[in-house]
């Protein structure tokens, strides 16, 4: 990299700040962002700020939107009496891409792991517990990934919510374990959904 002129090498290093994105990588997109067009670079450069300034949490389900509401949680003919409860907005999509589930959804930003410092606290579960009380909620169907954080977390909450007189299932494990949400294909998804287990 050290062959590249700073501006380059700037956008080089910020590229590859980027999840799963190494300095090869990082290299030719530089590249091919210093030979596109102005007009495609002016496009991205806007798209990347636009995200930054627009997009924010949904106050009910905390799903990402450019609203005060997600268009989920807004939708009247959705099912607000059962709650599927999954780690991030990228699992929320990818079970909502399946077409079988008509409820709403709580995003929790994350699942318990100690050794990376994240307990109960860095997460939306408050705000769960507060939302499943106010709005009479029957069932919650807990979505987070089949992995020790996922299973931890989807124990947590089961115990939390045990005393409260709400359905408490699991999605049932057509997602491998250690598998990822949003990699499922929709088939996967919708008969995890559909074989669902009581805990």
């Amino acid at each position: 990299m050290t062959g590249y002129a700073q501006p380059i090498r700037q956008l080089i290093s910020e590229l590859a700040k980027f999840p799963g994105i190494g300095e090869k990588t990082a290299t030719r997109l530089a590249l091919y962002i210093l030979h596109t067009s102005d007009d495609n670079a002016r496009k991205l450069a806007h798209s990347i700020l636009e995200v930054k300034e627009k997009i924010h949490l949904c106050s009910v389900c905390f799903n990402l939107t450019e609203k005060e509401i997600c268009d989920i949680c807004a939708d009247p003919l959705r099912q607000k009496d059962v709650v599927c409860i999954v780690e991030e907005p990228d699992s929320l999509i990818a079970i909502e891409d399946s077409g079988s589930f008509r409820g709403t959804y709580h995003t929790l930003h994350g699942v318990l792991s100690p050794l990376d410092g994240i307990g109960p606290d860095h997460l939306r579960i408050p705000e769960l517990l507060d939302r499943l009380v106010k709005n009479n909620v029957k069932e919650i169907i807990i979505a987070t990934n089949p992995n020790v954080q996922g299973e931890a977390t989807a124990l947590l909450i089961t115990k939390l919510v045990r005393e409260m007189n709400i359905k408490v299932t699991r999605i049932a494990f057509g997602v491998p374990m250690g598998g990822d949400l949003k990699y499922a294909d929709r088939m996967t998804l919708a008969k995890s959904l559909e074989f669902r287990r009581i805990i």
